[in-house]
């Protein structure tokens, strides 16, 4: 595959590593697996917002299913045992294949930009805590695009602000769902699959598949 002129980062669970979330999941007295109920409840919620034609801040979906989950557990006080969970958001570090991946595609003269269905402000932080906010050309937002990915107004919104044709850019993401709407939207794809999991034959197929950011990197710049 010819190289991509600009490569764009999803940023919640590609680059950043959730899991120390769930260590504050049981600082709240809930369970440490309750991270993965709850994340995939944001999405869903959010997703059904993009549906419906409307869009929420990713705070505000993240807090409210929060709440909800943690109610179902038992939580006592499930505010302040929300806002202690979300604080983390703000402390969390890349995956270790980030950091060499990012500075490898960087130094073959690729373009870096991350599409987040989070805040800009989230991923300006998680890079700086990293070292590698110098190596990203922009840091984009659904919020600025009025729909979450996979619709195709977010993918869009990343056309416009990168002035390069939609099939120069190559969107790389552990989500499969992310992999099939860029897709649909025009853009070159790279599942990014850590786990050694099955692709859903039902969406879109990726046109790279790699095991990590460094891998990525090798695969795109041999």
């Amino acid at each position: 595959m010819p190289q991509p002129g600009v490569v764009v980062f999803d940023v919640n669970e590609t680059l950043s590593d959730m899991a120390p979330l769930d260590g504050r999941f049981e600082q709240v007295g809930a369970p440490a697996h309750l991270r993965a109920t709850w994340f995939a409840g944001v999405l869903r919620d959010g997703f059904g917002l993009a549906a419906a034609g409307a869009s929420q801040p990713f705070s505000q979906v993240a807090s409210g299913v929060l709440e909800t989950v943690l109610a179902q557990a038992g939580v006592a006080d499930v505010e302040a045992a929300a806002a202690h969970v979300m604080a983390g958001l703000q402390e969390l570090d890349v995956h270790d294949d980030v950091h060499e991946g990012v500075v490898a595609l960087r130094r073959a003269g690729l373009a870096l930009v991350t599409l987040t269905n989070g805040a800009t402000a989230t991923s300006d932080g998680l890079l700086t805590r990293a070292g590698l906010r110098q190596e990203f050309d922009q840091l984009l937002s659904v919020e600025d695009a009025g729909a979450w990915k996979p619709a195709r107004a977010a993918y869009e919104h990343a056309v416009r602000r990168t002035g390069r044709p939609a099939g120069e850019l190559l969107l790389a993401a552990v989500h499969p769902w992310d992999v099939d709407g860029a897709s649909r939207a025009g853009l070159r794809t790279a599942w990014v699959d850590r786990s050694g999991s099955r692709y859903p034959a039902h969406l879109r197929p990726p046109d790279l598949r790699a095991t990590s950011i460094a891998d990525l990197a090798e695969q795109l710049t041999a």
